[in-house]
């Protein structure tokens, strides 16, 4: 068995996950451990170096994707026959080859490529910040759920406890809302597409917020609408550009990101809040308010649909953020007369949305110490953000906001515009998965600021290559 001296300060040291895929990745070849070799179980090497199951895992998945383990049911990991293992040797670092920076690398096949091992871009948080044991306990609770209760679609609405569920935590934050206001969804990004497919057509014009979140632009530019970029700022958007393109375009809806915004990392205040309300009501438009981040956020944060009450607001939720971006469950929180078309459109485009995915995060919400789950979650992020705000201050770069909370920071590097694209080339080349500003705006206009991902932006090969641009 190969020696695994594993560092566990996060401050230094990449992910344990990473740590192991690196170890095994020498280990094979070298030959230390050779072709057909027997890797340990989950269990044993997590019992063995005091790690979660769900790091170990993660990690034997990553070996597998790579070509250098196999996977067999009922006999365990093996590592590859020679000429694999051979054929993979591109994935370790010294032979490692980028995969190649595309929009279809970006929107599907990123998600699924473990390849890369500094993802100072993406949009999730580490595999090991997840709640293990919450999702454990929900999972095998759901083995005791009878088959004939999963015999069928479910409740167009989705699953009724995880929806009153939903409305108790709303209501936490300041808006009252009844389990008939709740539509269940595969995911706050589903969500937002059925209200584009439900209150928009071709040719409608849009306000999206320039920076704002790239899988929505893409949805917004397959339905064939004119999309309008208003600036965001530290304190949510530029209200001035706001008014204006709103009485030359008379657009049919805006999309905020209050909380957290992706990418920038600000939050709304609340004067800024109020006064895109009042210039909503002078201009008759939906607000579609995407506010996935608010369990991370600090509390105080405005929340549109409580201020305005979903006469004219949309509210969207989910909970990638805190449960796991895996079980893709969302939700989508309106009027009730708009929520029924919503859910005609959603049975139209989807049929119902998984009810076994809705019973396990009712679970993890229920039994699975969620909340303190939620409290150690933001605790670390705040760490991490002192630790990347610490480094870009170091290298002199523009800090767009310091929220000290969510995933994002939003930096400039000391690069043209129109470079960009070729230092995030640059950076894949030495294994850094880097998003630069031209993903998040509507036009796809060049932009020196990088969205970086706090907890994993915490490797110095990352910030050696930050500090070595030119």
């Amino acid at each position: 068995m190969i020696d695994l001296e594993l560092q566990r300060d996060r401050r230094t040291a990449p992910t344990l996950v990473e740590q192991l895929v690196q170890a095994f990745s020498r280990a094979i070849a070298t030959q230390s451990l050779r072709a057909g070799a027997l890797l340990p179980s989950v269990r044993e090497l997590a019992r063995r170096h005091a790690l979660s199951t769900y790091t170990v895992g993660e990690a034997y998945n990553r070996l597998v994707s790579m070509g250098l383990v196999v996977a067999r049911r009922g006999s365990g990991y093996r590592v590859a026959p020679a000429q694999t293992a051979r054929a993979a040797n591109d994935a370790l670092p010294a032979r490692w080859q980028p995969p190649a920076l595309t929009a279809t690398w970006l929107l599907s096949d990123v998600y699924v490529d473990h390849s890369v091992p500094i993802k100072a871009g993406c949009g999730w948080l580490p595999g090991e910040w997840i709640n293990e044991v919450g999702l454990h306990h929900a999972l095998r609770s759901m083995g005791r759920v009878p088959a004939a209760r999963l015999g069928d679609y479910g409740h167009p609405y989705g699953f009724a406890p995880l929806r009153e569920r939903v409305a108790a935590q709303l209501d936490r934050h300041g808006l009252p809302v009844e389990v008939s206001n709740v539509l269940l969804t595969q995911g706050a990004t589903q969500g937002l597409d059925l209200i584009v497919r439900t209150l928009l057509r071709a040719g409608d014009t849009v306000l999206v917020e320039d920076p704002g979140y790239c899988n929505l632009l893409q949805i917004l530019k397959l339905a064939g609408l004119n999309v309008v970029g208003v600036p965001r700022t530290p304190a949510g958007l530029d209200l001035d550009v706001l008014e204006r393109q709103a009485a030359e375009h008379r657009p049919k809806a805006v999309f905020v990101n209050t909380t957290l915004q992706n990418p920038t990392g600000s939050t709304f205040g609340m004067a800024n809040a109020f006064r895109l309300l009042q210039i909503v009501a002078r201009q008759p438009m939906w607000v579609i308010e995407d506010d996935v981040s608010r369990e991370l956020a600090p509390p105080g944060a405005p929340l549109f649909a409580a201020l305005e009450g979903l006469q004219r607001v949309l509210y969207v939720g989910g909970f990638s953020k805190t449960v796991t971006p895996s079980l893709r469950c969302g939700y989508v929180v309106a009027e009730r007369d708009v929520l029924r078309e919503l859910a005609r459109t959603k049975m139209a485009v989807g049929l119902t949305s998984s009810e076994t995915i809705e019973r396990i995060v009712d679970k993890v919400l229920l039994e699975g110490r969620y909340a303190r789950h939620v409290e150690r979650v933001n605790e670390r992020l705040k760490a991490a953000h002192t630790i990347v705000e610490e480094r870009l201050d170091a290298l002199g770069l523009d800090i767009f906001q310091r929220p000290r909370a969510g995933l994002f920071v939003w930096a400039r590097l000391p690069v043209e515009p129109t470079r960009a694209g070729a230092v995030a080339t640059a950076a894949l080349r030495d294994g850094i998965w880097l998003a630069p500003g031209s993903y998040f705006r509507p036009d796809d206009a060049a932009s020196a600021w990088f969205r970086f991902n706090v907890p994993h932006s915490l490797d110095d090969a990352l910030w050696r290559f930050i500090g070595g641009i030119r």
